[in-house]
């Protein structure tokens, strides 16, 4: 049986729609359309995004975090996805005020949708040899190719450790890619950064599918090589990294660590020098998302500020023996960091306590007498 609550005069309400209304458990979204209120329940059915801080588009509204669309009246969505219905709820015009009415009218129906991308687990069998991924961030002109000095020491490190230790290789140039910049959904709500990335899950155009797939599912070992772009990483590094957020949000919203016993090593060449500074953004952020990182994590080059010849710094990168054994050595490290975290992959996975990192609060302190 319906119960009805009033929720104020029109002059009250019309100053204040859209508007979230919480009425006993029931979180309500009311709008105003076509001259009269309507109430519909306020999560999306996608990931629970607030409809009411949506903006309107005829008589639908747009959830903020993902764009996903109900009509004020049907709680339906457009045509082709009007399977899909949030709850609607009863609302009157009455001479002592606009009145809503508990439960909704008519319920909430999910629809399960298949995903435009779907990120392949890539398990490893047993006894499978070592998965190791290089991500090259160097951006070029493909029709007026040019050589990479990171490029090139990240094929020899690949090269060298499929000789040596038989190990699988992919590589991705995060050049081939067309992906999408972050759309910065964490700046909405926390819970708006979602896995898969919203963007990866509605586009079918986006191709940063192989670096998701590659760093969650694939990979034992990653290295990744970058220039120094005025004394920082490439633009194509950040573009993905943007992107990435939502492989560590998990942590932040749902604490669900997706890489564990991974080894990150790094590549870092360019004309100026600026190698610990861009050493130190990389640790911090690929530690950030679960990654280990073996002694010695990085080899780099440069010519320093006051050497402004690319033509000369290439010609030491082509000719020079150390810098490739540099990088073979590099992935040696961290595959033989990698068999000592794999051999004790079993104390590695017991839960970690994480107080004090990244929106995790610190445990209380013990007050004076507590016994410990």
């Amino acid at each position: 049986m319906a119960t009805w609550h009033r929720l104020g005069t029109r002059a009250e309400l019309l100053a204040r729609v859209p508007c979230a209304l919480r009425i006993d458990h029931h979180a309500i979204a009311l709008f105003q359309h076509d001259g009269r209120f309507r109430a519909l329940g306020n999560a999306c059915n996608h990931k629970g995004g607030p409809l009411a801080e949506g903006r309107m588009r005829d008589e639908f509204v747009v959830c903020p975090w993902h764009g996903w669309e109900y009509s004020v009246v049907t709680g339906r969505g457009p045509a082709g996805y009007d399977e899909e219905q949030v709850p609607v709820f009863a609302v009157e015009e009455r001479p002592d005020g606009v009145f809503v009415a508990t439960p909704p009218e008519l319920p909430r129906k999910l629809v399960k949708h298949k995903r435009l991308h779907l990120l392949d687990e890539h398990p490893k069998p047993a006894g499978a040899p070592p998965r190791l991924l290089g991500i090259s961030t160097t951006a070029m002109d493909a029709a007026n190719p040019r050589f990479s000095t990171s490029d090139a020491l990240l094929d020899h490190a690949l090269a060298s450790a499929q000789q040596a230790r038989g190990v699988d290789t992919q590589r991705i140039r995060l050049r081939d890619l067309a992906f999408r910049h972050c759309e910065g959904n964490y700046s909405k709500a926390a819970r708006a950064c979602t896995w898969p990335c919203a963007i990866t899950e509605r586009d079918p155009d986006d191709q940063l599918t192989p670096v998701y797939e590659g760093l969650v599912h694939w990979a034992d070992v990653m290295i990744l090589a970058t220039p120094i772009r005025w004394g920082n990483l490439s633009s194509l590094y950040y573009k993905m990294a943007e992107r990435l957020n939502c492989i560590q949000n998990q942590i932040t919203t749902h604490d669900r660590v997706l890489i564990k016993n991974k080894v990150v090593a790094f590549i870092i060449t360019g004309g100026q020098d600026n190698v610990q500074a861009v050493a130190g953004q990389l640790l911090s952020f690929w530690g950030e998302l679960g990654f280990a990182v073996p002694p010695f994590p990085f080899i780099a080059h440069t010519r320093g500020w006051d050497a402004e010849d690319m033509a000369r710094n290439v010609r030491q990168v082509r000719a020079s023996d150390a810098l490739r054994e540099a990088a073979a050595q590099l992935a040696l490290r961290a595959l033989a960091f990698w068999a000592v975290l794999d051999a004790h992959r079993a104390e590695l996975d017991k839960p970690m306590e994480r107080s004090g990192r990244k929106a995790q609060r610190l445990a209380p302190a013990a007050e004076p007498g507590d016994a410990s």
